[in-house]
């Protein structure tokens, strides 16, 4: 009876040691594809953040345009 409850703890040991090295190999796999992932992220927020100050500077240029012609409307008409 001891030899089998050894032996099963035996062999759970050797499967958890076989689960744990196909793991490892698996991460070890994937980490380049997170790594790749994880910088195309960085551009694409780059590129949002630019379209976004991009974005601000047309849109304070075309506010400033309006305003100089509503001013120029608001002398022609006086």
């Amino acid at each position: 009876m001891a030899d089998q409850s050894l032996d099963a703890r035996r062999m759970a040991r050797e499967q958890e040691g076989r689960m744990a090295a196909s793991a490892s190999i698996g991460f070890n796999a994937i980490k380049p594809f997170i790594q790749f992932q994880t910088s195309m992220m960085r551009v694409f927020a780059e590129n949002i953040e630019h379209a976004a100050r991009n974005y601000e500077k047309n849109f304070e240029a075309v506010r400033n345009i309006v305003a100089q012609q509503s001013t120029d409307t608001k002398r022609e008409a006086a």
